[in-house]
């Protein structure tokens, strides 16, 4: 099956209630999202094993739309590649109840700002870089991010059940929150 593959659905009096991406394309879009990325990352954010993911970008690069640099052992799209996915992501949405994800963009929207913030205050402390020496500023951040977390739950969960390759936001998010309250900030 191509890139493109077949729009999985499910109906309900005629409307799309869930959508489910083509492996391949999530892949693809995987790579897409994440820019240059070991197959490691691919396989997380696509929701494939790894030797499936492996598979896939063999795949794109045999097709000239990816490439593999073995220095840093990290893949990225072509060129091509990224022309290519512009395509299949229009296909892969074509039938999609946009509506569904419509209700919940500008809640989302929302949390994204309050998120960037989040980050800059992590980064940047009064203007300056955030040298982490003060436990209870970073504490306080950290604390945020547990908020966030709670906040964006339902929303990430709700266009999971529209779109399913969005599915895996949710647990990663957390998982994230997890490993950032066990000490490893590197994460945020």
């Amino acid at each position: 099956m191509g890139a493109l593959g077949a729009l999985n659905v499910a109906v309900y009096d005629g409307w799309i209630m869930e959508h489910q991406s083509e492996p391949m394309f999530r892949t693809h879009h995987a790579l897409r999202i994440k820019g240059f990325a070991p197959v490691t990352t691919v396989a997380e954010v696509a929701g494939h094993e790894i030797p499936t993911a492996q598979q896939h970008l063999e795949h794109l690069r045999e097709r000239g739309h990816a490439q593999f640099r073995e220095a840093r052992e990290l893949w990225q799209l072509t060129v091509d590649g990224k022309a290519a996915h512009v395509v299949a992501l229009a296909a892969d949405v074509a039938r999609l109840d946009r509506s569904a994800l419509r209700r919940h963009y500008e809640p989302f929207l929302s949390l994204n700002v309050a998120f960037k913030e989040l980050c800059g205050d992590w980064q940047l402390r009064d203007g300056v870089i955030n040298d982490h020496s003060d436990p209870a500023y970073d504490g306080a951040v950290v604390a945020r991010l547990g908020e966030f977390n709670a906040a964006a739950q339902p929303i990430v969960g709700a266009f999971a059940l529209t779109l399913t390759r969005f599915s895996g936001y949710g647990p990663r998010l957390a998982e994230t929150y997890r490993k950032v309250v066990m000490g490893e900030t590197k994460m945020l």
